[in-house]
């Protein structure tokens, strides 16, 4: 069925179309009259107001863009639940695009964001410094950009929303080692995300501490898959080196990790206990349930959206960093080795 437009409504009352848009928008210059029977009108023909044509008259799409760069576990899942809690009510909708952990796949989705004309973006990065002139580039063309969990290099003027992965990664460690752990393998996440490389900074300053920290005992992952997981912990069993713990980047290497060496009938945590950083849903849901770092993610969402508004609302608002608390969750996957 065609769509009725405002000329549809101008022949049909023999009104101009100014006249008619005028009217819809409850201009106080046109008569009530002529209001009355656009009204009638339009609701008779079936006429619907294109939005998007509105709100670019205005200057504002009422759109937001979410880059991520997963969207399989429940992390992302999380956190725009507490971006559409802020969001929704004002009229916003948001517009999720998917990285996949590729640089370029995410330039590509911050430069549709940007032809889209949206009104912000809320970004959880894929590489520290690979946009860095995408993300200047967005922001002086007048779109506000926040990052949260990954961000990019302090120098840029922009809002992020954190944890203290560098602390809540040591206490973890911490943990590990008070439950009796002495060879704790560490499964980094990339080099290019900072909060991998804070997580593995908190890993290293505990196990210096304790004169324990053995560089054959980190290992580098190339992504944050369950994969991964699985590879990086089979590394370690054909090297033949010994460890009889895990704290890892994420929940997912954690789970693949554990999944390999249930499979080759390593108990866990009776043999190798297992920690690690995150706190999705995905945690609670093996067996048996991960001991993990456990980051507010409807929180984190909630605090980004208020940030873009806020950016939104004045653009010359000061950039700020919230930095969240995470709490440690212990579960099944550690136990005390100390006792019998």
């Amino acid at each position: 069925m065609k769509r009725t437009t405002l000329k549809d409504l101008s022949q049909y009352l023999s009104v101009s179309t100014s006249t008619i848009s005028r009217a819809l928008l409850d201009d106080k210059d046109v008569h009530p009259d002529t209001r009355k029977k656009v009204l009638e009108a339009a609701e008779k023909l079936g006429y619907k107001p294109n939005l998007a044509a509105v709100n670019l008259k205005y200057g504002k799409t009422k759109n937001i863009g979410f880059v991520v760069p997963e969207m399989v576990t429940p992390f992302a899942a999380a956190v725009l639940s507490g971006v559409q809690k802020v969001l929704y009510p004002l009229g916003y909708k948001v517009i999720v695009l998917q990285s996949d952990e590729n640089h370029l796949y995410e330039k590509d989705n911050l430069l549709l964001l940007q032809d889209f004309n949206v009104d912000g973006i809320l970004l959880n990065l894929c590489h520290e410094t690979a946009n860095i002139d995408v993300f200047k580039q967005i922001m002086e063309a007048g779109i506000p950009l926040v990052f949260f969990d990954r961000i990019p290099p302090t120098s840029l003027d922009a809002s992020h929303v954190i944890v203290n992965d560098s602390i809540k990664a040591a206490l973890m460690v911490e943990h590990l080692i008070s439950c009796g752990c002495q060879k704790i393998a560490h499964l980094q996440g990339p080099s290019t995300v900072r909060n991998a490389v804070e997580r593995a900074n908190g890993y290293r300053r505990i196990m210096n501490k304790h004169n324990l920290f053995q560089s054959q005992l980190v290992v580098q992952t190339s992504g944050t898959s369950f994969a991964d997981g699985k590879s990086a912990v089979a590394s370690l069993l054909e090297q033949e080196i010994e460890f009889d713990s895990i704290f890892a980047y994420t929940d997912t290497l954690a789970i693949g990790a554990m999944n390999y060496l249930l499979e080759r009938k390593v108990r866990i945590p009776e043999d190798v206990a297992i920690a690690s950083f995150s706190g999705t849903q995905l945690s609670e849901n093996v067996f048996p349930q991960i001991t993990t770092v456990e980051q507010p993610l409807f929180q984190m969402g909630e605090t980004a959206a208020s940030l873009l508004l806020e950016k939104i609302t004045n653009p010359l608002a000061a950039s700020q960093t919230i930095v969240l608390d995470a709490q440690m969750k212990y579960r099944g996957s550690t136990v005390n080795k100390n006792t019998d």
